[in-house]
């Protein structure tokens, strides 16, 4: 069965008459004619008593009436949740970031979301191993990274800089300090985060290298814990500056910086180097280029 003679059917059938369906339709009574003879042909019916008046349905015309009906409607939906998507009111974007990474990519998701203020954005919590991996599969349209990625098939955008920095309670005896060595930090009792990150491991790298110790006393499973735990005076972190902006600026932590342990980063969105396939998913990519 064709959509469109299941159509022509249904304004015949509404109507009660082929002339009046041809106006209708802006076709001729002829062209309507032989459209309900294909549709009766295909399904081997009469669909309409030819020789009562007004164009009355046959017991397979009552029948089939339902079923052009909902197909119809589901046409139209169909049309409307493409135009939807294409309109980005339906479109979703899927990011992959760790916490300190999200911080970068906020400006980006508030662009966006100004301007497609009805599509979503899901960021999803990924290891920086299996970051570039996740998107060349399309389980994800974005990654944010802090080093360029080894595979090919892949682009970057710069989203900014971002070093770490010694986080300390305001009264901490070293808060009014402008910077401090490895061996301060090291004495210190670092509150770290408990899951394992080439940052991390860099940082205990260059302590090994120094033949110098730290004192990692805490580990919690998120950046917001480690924070209230500084803030609280159970020791000290060593974070990224930006995620903790806004605590700086309230004066509920004081930053300070650590020369060898700075590591600063150039933060980067990855994606497909083909580009991202949905509407969404382009329309974010020029919302990061825009805030770049």
């Amino acid at each position: 069965m064709d959509l469109a003679e299941l159509q022509v059917f249904l304004s015949v059938a509404t109507e009660r008459s082929f002339s009046r369906a041809a106006e209708r339709l802006h076709r001729t009574q002829p062209a309507v004619s032989q459209a309900i003879k294909r549709l009766e042909n295909d399904l081997n019916e009469r669909l309409f008593d030819r020789s009562s008046k007004g164009g009355r349905l046959t017991e397979a015309g009552e029948l089939l009436f339902d079923y052009a009906q909902r197909l119809t409607r589901l046409k139209t939906e169909a049309e409307s949740a493409v135009r939807e998507l294409q309109e980005l009111r339906r479109g979703r974007v899927l990011i992959g970031a760790n916490e300190g990474a999200v911080h970068v990519l906020l400006p980006v998701v508030k662009q966006f979301r100004e301007k497609h203020p009805q599509a979503q954005v899901e960021v999803r919590r990924v290891s920086a191993r299996q970051m570039s991996s996740e998107v060349l599969s399309r389980a994800l349209d974005f990654g944010v990274l802090t080093f360029p990625p080894r595979e090919g098939g892949l682009r970057t955008i710069p989203l900014g800089e971002d070093e770490l920095v010694m986080l300390m309670h305001p009264k901490h005896p070293l808060a009014k300090r402008v910077q401090i060595s490895m061996e301060d930090f090291g004495r210190q009792t670092d509150i770290a985060h408990n899951e394992v990150s080439p940052t991390r491991e860099r940082v205990l790298r260059l302590y090994e290298q120094r033949h110098t110790a730290i004192n990692i006393q805490i580990s919690l499973p998120s950046l917001d814990g480690i924070k209230r735990a500084v803030e609280m005076g159970l020791g000290v972190a060593l974070l990224p500056k930006r995620c903790a902006l806004t605590e700086i600026s309230r004066g509920q932590l004081a930053a300070v910086k650590v020369p060898p342990l700075r590591l600063k980063r150039q933060v980067r969105l990855i994606y497909r180097r083909e580009g991202p396939a949905s509407h969404a998913a382009e329309a974010f990519l020029a919302a990061a280029k825009a805030t770049t």
